[in-house]
């Protein structure tokens, strides 16, 4: 398996319009984050999990040819803007590409890509296969995904387990028995926003304690806000079996 961090940056992204601070005026490059997705190669089968606003960029710069199936965390824009540039793939490979969510999010799919699946097609428009996943293992083109149920303040989210690689965005709380599902992980990407408190985000501190609780060989953070700091200061304070995450970091298992 090859994982890519297609992005790994806040629903803003990184620059913040208009801010002016250290790490949005940053000439690092780790320090410019997209927003949070990532691509997986499995024995061959290519899958994005989450299509966010720079989702066609993303494609482009990392140069992914094939498309086999998209899955979904949640409903938030900053995870689903990037939808419609999926009919490249639609163009490339002439089928419909399935998509994997749950049926609250395919709901709010449908609804604001409501020219998607009407009746009357307009040409050229994605292609798309809805499917609904709920909170137990399911498998696409022979690769078993196991959902994790997490909350991002009150919504239910999905992270998902595939073999010994765990990817857990958007949250701030996992239960016991959903913890459950994460232990014995090689690789872990983890969300944490801030150094500060915040309402739906795991903290630097909070993903800290949380890795000390699953102990995976090596972890890396994603969904980072301006606010985390610049990349080459928070790393210096970080052991190294956890990393920040930056946009196109290729990790293989």
């Amino acid at each position: 398996m090859i994982v890519t961090l297609l992005g790994t940056g806040t629903s803003s992204g990184v620059p913040l319009i208009g801010c002016a601070c250290d790490v949005c005026r940053s000439i690092d490059f780790r320090d410019k984050r997209l927003r949070t997705s990532v691509h997986l190669d499995i024995d061959g089968k290519s899958f994005v999990v989450d299509t966010g606003p720079d989702f066609r960029q993303q494609m482009l710069r990392t140069g992914i040819q094939r498309l086999d199936a998209v899955l979904f965390t949640h409903e938030h824009k900053d995870h689903t803007a990037g939808l419609d540039e999926v009919r490249a793939y639609n163009f490339l490979q002439g089928q419909d590409v399935p998509v994997y969510a749950h049926q609250r999010v395919l709901n709010q799919l449908q609804t604001e890509y409501a020219y998607i699946f009407a009746e009357k097609k307009y040409p050229g428009i994605p292609r798309l296969q809805l499917n609904e996943i709920r909170n137990e293992p399911f498998e696409i083109e022979g690769v078993l995904f196991t959902p994790i149920d997490v909350l991002h303040h009150r919504l239910p989210v999905f992270g998902y387990r595939i073999h010994n690689f765990t990817y857990l965005t958007d949250l701030n709380f996992i239960s016991d028995e959903e913890l459950e599902k994460v232990y014995g992980t090689r690789i872990l990407v983890l969300d944490a926003l801030q150094i500060e408190p915040h309402i739906s985000h795991f903290t630097l501190e909070q993903a800290l304690a949380l890795v000390e609780r699953i102990r995976p060989e090596q972890t890396y953070f994603v969904h980072m806000s301006h606010k985390i700091g610049l990349h080459r200061e928070v790393e210096k304070r970080l052991p190294p079996s956890i990393r920040l995450g930056y946009d196109g970091l290729k990790i293989e298992l």
